[in-house]
């Protein structure tokens, strides 16, 4: 194989942890605190409401917008790293 394929075949595998790892974080905070743990989350309080509630009404909401942020940073730093960018 050329060294240039090798050199994408790696980018993608990163590509793909990447986004499997950011993907897991997502399920875990939507679906894991905001439906199979929101009752013990509801026992601690956060600006007044349920933990459990936050979560399912704010909080992947909003780490859903900061795993954005982290996948621009994190493919910006990868397309650098294999010369891709497009700068």
């Amino acid at each position: 194989m050329s060294n240039n394929k090798l050199r994408m075949q790696e980018y993608w595998k990163k590509n793909l942890k990447t986004l499997f790892i950011l993907l897991s974080i997502w399920f875990l905070v939507s679906f894991g605190f905001g439906i199979l743990l929101v009752e013990p989350l509801n026992s601690i309080r956060m600006g007044g409401f349920k933990l459990g509630f936050w979560f399912a009404q704010q909080g992947s909401i909003y780490s859903f917008v900061i795993l954005i942020f982290v996948y621009v940073v994190r493919m910006n730093r990868l397309d650098r790293e294999f010369d891709v960018n497009e700068e």
